[in-house]
This record gives structure tokens, sequence and C-alpha cells, in this order.
């Protein structure tokens, strides 16, 4: 299939690679044109404006996925492509955009009778290698339709053991990809699914703290433990209950740098666990460990533990997350650019 990727950052540029792997024809914009010369050496062609891509796209229903931060950005693309494409058109935005921003440019796309697909997309700077886990929303027949790109883009059964008595059930889940439901609900179990994340890095880099600080001085002599934290990470992969990807990047963090020296502990955040927590007062639902996780990402704007450096060293891990610089430790960090306007009105 021929398909236009608008964004080649972190994700958009390998995905496009993934799917050209695949046998899939991609067109590509990015603003810089060293990007996009940089892909159309590994066979894309390049666009030189969302017009220029749009007008080269010859298949029709032409195929367009958004791949840009959520928030002001993802908007203007989305409303320029409402002005350039026709009637059976399909828009898919694959970041981490809020859901009822989708309903919203769903309905506004259908008044033009082109398609509007929301894609939660999970892999990071791996996804590449290890294929990407997609969470879809949007209308039926649009997304079966779609089937071959992100079949192309998930990861496929892999080595992972197949779960007992789903025999029956949607056979998509277990190579990487759902229909998770009409526009904004692809969005929304990626909403949560980045909201446990919070949580699972929170428990890993609270427990790496207390391990930390088992040589503390303030402990009697004899219950201090000088423990190799590198080690322990590792040990903890290899057939332990807690063993996870998650975990892996801490192992592999520790065991190049066992202070953690090269981070601070500035934790930011893209938005999801807000709109995750939002989404749990709406439906009354308690959510402790996600709050806590997510008040924890503020605090370490202000005060940086152990726990935040290993919170900033899984971000690295599987984003490439850079950490903010801050003038000194003890200055307040602003609220993260790209959360704030990210943040539904």
């Amino acid at each position: 299939m021929q398909i236009g990727m608008i964004g080649l950052g972190k994700m958009g540029g390998n995905m496009s690679r993934r799917l050209m792997k695949a046998g899939h024809h991609c067109l590509v914009y990015a603003r810089t044109a060293k990007t996009r010369e940089a892909l159309a050496k590994d066979g894309a062609t390049a666009a030189v404006s969302i017009a220029d891509l749009v007008q080269k796209l010859g298949e029709k229903p032409r195929l367009v996925w958004v791949m840009l931060p959520a928030g002001t950005i993802t908007e203007d693309v989305i409303g320029q492509l409402a002005k350039l494409l026709q009637a059976g058109d399909i828009v898919l935005d694959g970041g981490n955009t809020f859901w009822k921003d989708d309903i919203r440019r769903a309905k506004m796309l259908q008044g033009r009778n082109i398609h509007h697909v929301d894609v939660g997309t999970s892999g990071g700077v791996w996804g590449l290698e290890r294929g990407y886990c997609l969470m879809i929303g949007g209308a039926k027949e649009i997304v079966d339709r779609l089937d071959p790109i992100f079949k192309a883009l998930a990861p496929g059964l892999g080595n992972v053991s197949r779960t007992p008595k789903r025999d029956g059930r949607d056979p998509r889940a277990e190579h990487g990809y759902i229909h998770a439901g009409p526009n904004g609900a692809g969005h929304f179990v990626k909403m949560v699914h980045n909201g446990i994340e919070y949580g699972l890095m929170q428990a890993f880099a609270e427990g790496f703290d207390i391990l930390q600080n088992a040589g503390s001085k303030n402990l009697p002599e004899e219950a201090r433990f000088d423990l190799d934290l590198a080690d322990i990470a590792e040990v903890w992969r290899r057939g332990s209950v807690i063993s996870s990807w998650l975990l892996d990047l801490p192992a592999s963090a520790l065991a190049a740098d066992p202070k953690l020296a090269g981070f601070e502990g500035v934790v930011e955040d893209s938005g999801e666990g807000r709109w995750t927590i939002m989404a749990a007062i709406e439906e009354a639902v308690p959510a402790d460990v996600l709050s806590a996780a997510l008040y924890t990402r503020f605090r370490s704007r202000r005060d940086h533990t152990f726990a935040e450096k290993i919170l900033s060293a899984m971000r690295k891990g599987f984003g490439d997350h850079v950490e903010p610089k801050t003038e000194s430790k003890s200055e307040s960090k602003s609220e993260s650019t790209a959360a704030r306007k990210a943040m539904p009105s």
C-alpha cells in the first residue's frame, strides 16, 4: 500500500522504514530537508510540503499518517489535511493525542467525508526492530481496510508465549494490534497504558532507591548493606516475577553508570498520565498508585532523589527522552511545555 507519513522524529522515521521493509511505499514529510533526505536514501519518496505530499499520493483512497506531538501542531496539520484531501481519504493520528480531541476531529473530517483513525502507538525508539503495539480507534470497515499497514508495523507473535483459552477471540491482539473501538478508543486505551507505565516505573524507581540507601550511615552498622544495583537489576531479569522490558532499561543504565551520574533526576511528563487521572476522576475510579506516580514527577522538578534518576534513565532507554537541564537543584522546574500545550481546554 501507499501511505504518507508526516513527522519523522523518534518514531515516525522508523515506522516508515518498517513499512517499507514490508513492501509498502512511503511518501514522507518533515520540516527539515536533512530528515526527509535520510528517509529518501532508505527508499521513501520525500515531499517538500504537506501539499506536495498529498499531491504525490497516487493511490486512492489516500492515506496520511500524522506522527507528531499532541496539541497545536497536530491540530494545525490535520486542519491543513482537511482542506487538501478528498472524500474517502483517510487521516491516521499515531501521536499521543487526547482521545476527546480525536472524537472532535473525526466529526470535523466526517463533515468533509474524510475518515479519521486514531492509533495509540507504543514501541518507542526500539520499534523498528521490535515492532509497535497498536491500539486503534475508528470505523470497522476503515480499520479492516488498513490491516496490511497495521500488520506490518505490529510485532507479530514473536517468542511471547500464547495465552491459553483465547480460541475464538480476535487474533490481531496476539500479533500486537487491536481495533479497540470507535474514534477515540485507540488513544483512550493508549492513555491508560501510559498511566500504568508511570506506576510501574515508579515502583521500580522506589525499589532501587531503597536498595541504594541500604548503606546509609543513619542505619545501625550491622544493618547496612553495600549492594551492587547493576547486578541486582540483572539477576531480577532472569526468571523473577518482576522481569520485564521496563526492568531491562535500568539494568542497562546501571551497568553503564552505577551511580547514574549522567542524570539529575528531573522527570517530565507528556500529558497521558494527567489525562488518565482525569478519566479516573470522571469515572469515580480510585487510582492511588497512578496519581502518586504522576505527583512524584511533579516533585522531581523541585527536589531529586536516586529514584528520579532511575525514572530518567528508564525514559531515556525506551523513548530517548533527554532530561531538561535546570539552573540549580533548588529552583522550581516549570511544567513540561509539551504537556501543558497538550492539555485539553
